[in-house]
């Protein structure tokens, strides 16, 4: 099954590549319908690193959904001024791990009047083709969602320029 997004994003396009690697914004992304809490001993960080991070899913920010990974890589073999975040992870437990593949790709790269183009593939699968068809709908509404807090979010978002304290610490 494949769930794509193209949006134009009302903020700069540092501001939502800044935005898009945070987790806190994936937790306002994905609300109220989930919520995600760290597994890990250090929590969630400010910034996605490359590599797995383990998750705890909870449906309506209230009861467990079971366990998944975040497996984030930032690919380089891209076009010049797109910058991707790409997650290789998946549900462990629970609801979602009725996907077997899971591919989350999200791009970001500058639009001619300063705001942000906003790309984003999903490709995931049950390995079971009349259970992904029957999985394709519910997931398409989520994205839309997903997209429509994007939307919401964008406006409020900043970037803190090189040599600020923030823009430090990112680096």
């Amino acid at each position: 099954m494949r769930v794509l997004l193209k949006l134009t994003l009302d903020c700069p396009a540092d501001a939502a590549w800044r935005a898009i690697r945070s987790p806190a914004v994936l937790r306002e992304v994905v609300a109220p319908w989930l919520d995600l809490d760290s597994l890990e001993p250090q929590g969630l960080p400010t910034t996605w690193p490359e590599g797995r991070h383990r998750l705890r899913a909870l449906a309506f920010r209230r009861w467990p959904a079971g366990e998944e990974v975040v497996d984030i890589a930032y690919p380089s073999a891209v076009p010049a001024g797109v910058r991707m975040l790409r997650d290789r992870g998946g549900a462990l437990s629970g609801p979602l791990s009725a996907f077997s593949t899971w591919d989350h790709r999200m791009a970001i790269s500058a639009t001619p009047d300063g705001r942000a183009l906003y790309r984003d593939r999903l490709v995931a699968s049950s390995g079971n083709p009349a259970f992904d068809a029957a999985l394709w709908y519910p997931t398409w509404a989520f994205w839309q969602w997903r997209g429509a807090r994007l939307r919401a979010l964008a406006p409020g978002w900043s970037y803190d320029p090189p040599g600020t304290a923030d823009a430090e610490a990112a680096a």
